[in-house]
């Protein structure tokens, strides 16, 4: 067996692949952001959608924002990891990006929700789930009126989904309630740096020296 074979065994690669989860308003793009500024070697994975831009954002930042028609020409194409509607759009993960990255040894982190996560796993068996709370109801809904990007009727509407989305936390590996920013924030470093020190990631990327060792994976034969 050679080493590309080994670095990818069962689909391990030598980057890691985390799904951050969690209902409009938990504060998912808020701790995502700060742990990107404070580890450089998480790439962050651009989703495509079909929703309009909000205030402040980017084609290509934020979102890679297509049309109905182009999305669902790169979804027949076979392009998209998962994809998904949520409020009455349309997301979807490039399939083809993440792979590279990950081969590349690369940490990706996709931003996705519930419905999205469940398609990653399905090929990608060592994804991390990580899925983001909020500390109350009322909380929830105090933060989705202060950001001030929705109208009450859609705020209304994400509140009657929170419920049926955080029925999904189960699903996750780990759940962080994001009351306190600065612990919530310090907690996903943890989770994040013990990932990188799970067998099958330290094997992907340390593959010589586990074989100098004498040390060999299970599914290595």
């Amino acid at each position: 067996m050679n080493d590309a074979q080994r670095n990818t065994y069962a689909g391990v690669y030598p980057g890691n692949l985390f799904m951050v989860v969690a209902p409009s308003g938990a504060g998912k793009s808020t701790l995502v952001n700060a742990l990107l500024a404070q580890d450089q070697a998480i790439r962050l994975s651009v989703s495509y959608t079909t929703r309009e831009p909000r205030p402040g954002e980017h084609n290509g930042v934020q979102y890679h924002f297509a049309s109905v028609d182009d999305f669902m020409a790169r979804h027949a194409a076979g392009e998209f990891l998962e994809s998904a509607e949520v409020h009455g759009n349309y997301y979807a993960t490039s399939r083809v990006w993440i792979e590279e990255q990950m081969k590349s040894g690369h940490d990706v982190l996709l931003e996705i929700d519930w419905q999205g996560a469940q398609q990653v796993k399905k090929r990608f068996r060592n994804a991390v789930e990580i899925f983001i709370l909020p500390p109350s109801l009322d909380a929830l809904e105090e933060r989705l009126k202060k950001r001030g990007q929705d109208s009450p009727n859609v705020i209304v509407r994400r509140l009657l989904a929170a419920g049926s989305e955080m029925a999904h936390a189960p699903e996750a590996e780990y759940v962080l309630i994001n009351e306190n920013f600065e612990r919530a924030l310090g907690e996903l470093q943890c989770l994040v740096a013990a990932t990188r020190l799970r067998f099958g990631s330290q094997y992907a990327r340390h593959t010589q020296l586990f074989v100098e060792l004498g040390i060999h994976s299970p599914h290595a034969e």
